[in-house]
Parts: C-alpha cells; structure tokens; sequence
C-alpha cells in the first residue's frame, strides 16, 4: 500500500477535530430541532476517526478499508430506513453490546499479538490494567444487551427472572473475575485469564439482567451504554489511542449520568433496579377485585368525542402501549381535528414512560407533533387541575396514585408520577385491567373521576377522531 503517512501533528489534530465533533453531537441532543444534525457531527467525527486510526496503523490496505466502508455504511443505511422507530430501544440495545463486545475482543487481539514476542515490551501495567477492564465490562455489556434486546423484542419474557441463590451466584462470578483481573495483571506472559475474565463476565452480564423487567430497561440501556463506553476507553488505553480514550470517556460518563436521572425519576436506587425483582410478582385477581370492586366504567369512543368536543383543554399522556399499537400518527389525527375545533392540546411525557429515555418524545416527533407541545412532569402536573380531559394511552405505573404512599411494601412508592387525577375527567385507552410492570393494581381505573376505553390504542384513537370529525 502507498506510504500516505501522516505526522504525528497531522494524527493529533484530526483527533482533536474528531473529539470536538463528539461533544458538539452530544450537546447537540439536549434540543430534538439539533438531534439530526447532531447525528451527523457525531458521525463525521467517528469516521475521521477510523480512517484516521487506520491510515496511521496501516492496519489494512486501502481497499479493505474502503470495503468495510460501504458495506458497513450499507447495513447501517438499511437498518436506519427498516427499523420502526417503536423498535429504537432494541437497537441501542444491540449497539451498545456490540461496542463493548468489540472493544473485548479487539483487546485481546492486541494482547495476542503483543505476546508473540514483537511489541512484548508494551504490555506493561498500563495494558494489562486496561486489558482487564475491557475483558470484564465488554463481557458484561455484550450479554447484557442481548437479554435487553430479546425482553425488548418479545423473545424473553418481560417478568424479572429470580433464580434461587442468584445473589450468591453473581457475587461468586464477580469474585472469580477480579481474581482472574489479579491473575492477567500480575502474569500478563499468557493470556487465557483474558479469554477466561471474558468468558465469565458474560456469563456475569446475563445473570445480572435476566432478573431486571422490561419497564426497568430504560435504566439499564443506560447503564449497559455507560458499560460500553467504559470498555471503549479501555481499549484505547490498551492501544494509546488519545481519541477511542475521548469518546469512551464521553458515552462512559453520559450513560452514567442519564443512569442516574433515570434512577431519580424513578425514586429508585440502581441496587434496587438491579436487584430488587420489581415485578416479578403479579397482583393477585383478589387483589384487583379489591381495589376495583365493580367501580370501573367502561365508555365508548363516541361518548368519549362528546367528552372532548365540549372541552376547553386535553392532555395526552402517552405510555408503552401507544408505542405497541403504533398509534402516534393516529394520535396526530385526533389532535388536528380537536385543534381544529378550538380545543387547545398538550402531550404530558413521563421521564420513564417508554422503553428508553425520550422514547414517546421521539415517537411522537415522527408523527409531526410539536416539540413544545410536550410537556415534561414537572411541568405538566401543576396544569392538570385546569384540564376538562386526560387521555392515557397504554400508560399503567407512570399514572397509578399508589406511587403516593409510603408504605415500602408497594414497589412504586415514592416514585414521581403525572398527577392525571386530577383532571376533571380522565380516559383510560388499555386492552384490558391487566396490572403494569409493577405488577399492583391502579386505583385510577377505578376512581370516580375515570373511564376505560378498551382496545387497541391505534383504533380507539382512529375511532375516537372519526366520531370527533362527525360532531
């Protein structure tokens, strides 16, 4: 291959440029009029970064790396246009274990090749302490993010699932890992403890997030985000790479702090979230009749149209189940012909609602909603008492007022919700009373102030604009 190589100057201002992207794409996201652009800042940058790293390294010819360029631009491009945007959390899901279990296995690619003699010299205490912190946190975010994936897509039931002694089982694995770092760092002549490290922290990653529910994976994405941006940066320490360092560093330390927004939001502890089991067991029927006790009404798309077409003001909260029915475009419908009638409409947006954080912002972005017609809790709640009509759809703990009392027993207790009770009237949109992911009943359902539409959310919104449209 031709000798193109670049000084040293040349490499440290590319990455400098390249890291400059990365924190203009990040600071970019705050705004969703700034998203996209910021997108593609964050992606100019990783692309100057590769090939960058590439040309430096003469890792491969110019060929491949233009070869790897279009056929990963091609399956990025086909993902991007094929994927729904109700499926975005599976797929930061599967990127995010992707990119720790790169970084796992790049390390040891380079550890290898460091032991055949040529750079043996390199693998100081530097490489092997990095070495270890990619092998344990990659293993971990690789198969944690593929059980996120499939509790995400339906192919592992959503209910936290509890083994006997897994407690005793994951402190043991975290054991043999840190004995098996010891080992790689005070011996770094081998490197089965890598290869050994890597195999039982994945092993770690799917026992830590198979007991966790689905409604706790927006904390965990984040987490397993974090994860992987830590194993990045410990790959460039491995290869005294200054921009994988960087960018590591910046997914390491937004992961971790959007963990804990998230966390707060929630008023849960991250042991809680990773430990606790929420969920795992469901309200009993008695339970439910309890709470219930033949007070629930059930209503009519047509008399729910009355309800809004005399209304001053409705609010939408959006929930999961909207997501599932695909029911944003209808929900715009519905919303052009309450406006068109002089009704003024809000969308209030739970921080957890969704399978990921800003999950029903975006959802509701694609179907052309604006921006600054969403609401966020704390700005919502105060407004709900001046609201004639509250539309849930597909939301359960997010609105369900046992989160106000203390008694530690319920496992939303504490946790910030919207305040929709207080409406004047609220519209429940759900298939049945089945409990959410806490697995409590919701006195909302049955409070005098409520009414359940049951049905698919996209047709009960379909049917609720068109008998709108005939008023």
């Amino acid at each position: 291959m031709p000798d193109v190589s670049l000084s040293d100057a040349g490499i440290d201002l590319l990455y400098l440029g390249a890291a400059v992207l990365f924190i203009l794409a990040i600071r970019g996201m705050a705004n969703p009029r700034t998203a996209v652009r910021s997108n593609q800042l964050g992606a100019a940058g990783m692309l100057i970064a590769i090939v960058v790293t590439l040309t430096d390294k003469r890792i491969v010819s110019y060929e491949v790396i233009i070869a790897g360029l279009v056929v990963g631009g091609l399956i990025g491009a086909v993902m991007a246009y094929r994927v729904a945007v109700s499926s975005i959390p599976q797929v930061v899901a599967v990127f995010n274990g992707f990119g720790g279990g790169a970084s796992a296995l790049a390390v040891g690619a380079a550890l290898e090749e460091a032991l055949k003699g040529t750079h043996f010299e390199e693998v100081d205490l530097q490489f092997t302490v990095a070495a270890a912190a990619s092998a344990l946190i990659g293993g971990v975010s690789l198969t944690g993010s593929a059980i996120a994936f499939g509790k995400l897509q339906g192919l592992i039931g959503e209910r936290p699932l509890l083994f006997p002694g897994r407690h005793i089982v994951n402190a043991t694995l975290a054991a043999i890992c840190l004995a098996l770092s010891a080992w790689l760092i005070a011996d770094p002549s081998s490197s089965l403890p890598f290869w050994l490290l890597v195999g039982t922290a994945s092993a770690l990653g799917l026992m830590l997030v198979l007991p966790i529910g689905g409604a706790d994976m927006p904390v965990v994405i984040s987490l397993l985000n974090a994860y992987s941006g830590i194993a990045a940066a410990g790959h460039g320490w491995v290869l005294n790479n200054s921009v994988l360092i960087i960018a590591g560093s910046l997914v390491g330390a937004a992961g971790f702090i959007l963990t804990a927004i998230m966390s707060r939001a929630m008023n849960r502890s991250l042991l809680n979230i990773m430990f606790a089991g929420v969920g795992a067991v469901t309200a009993s029927e008695e339970e439910s009749d309890e709470v219930y006790a033949g007070r629930v009404k059930a209503a009519s798309p047509d008399e729910v149209a009355m309800l809004m077409d005399g209304a001053r003001r409705v609010v939408v909260a959006p929930g999961y189940g909207m997501a599932v029915a695909q029911a944003q475009h209808a929900v715009h419908d519905m919303m052009s012909v309450l406006e068109s009638k002089g009704v003024e409409v809000e969308f209030a947006v739970h921080p957890v609602a969704g399978r990921m954080p800003g999950h029903m912002n975006v959802l509701l972005a694609e179907a052309n909603i604006p921006y600054d017609k969403l609401k966020e809790m704390d700005e919502a709640n105060p407004t709900f008492r001046e609201t004639d009509v509250v539309l849930v759809i597909g939301a359960n703990d997010v609105v369900n007022p046992m989160a106000r009392e203390s008694d530690p027993s319920v496992p939303i207790a504490g946790m910030p919700i919207l305040d929709v009770d207080q409406a004047q009237v609220v519209v429940i949109i759900k298939r049945s009373l089945a409990a959410g992911f806490a697995g409590i009943p919701n006195p909302l359902f049955a409070a005098d102030n409520a009414l359940m539409l049951f049905g698919d959310a996209k047709q009960m919104v379909a049917e609720l604009t068109a008998a709108l449209k005939e008023m």
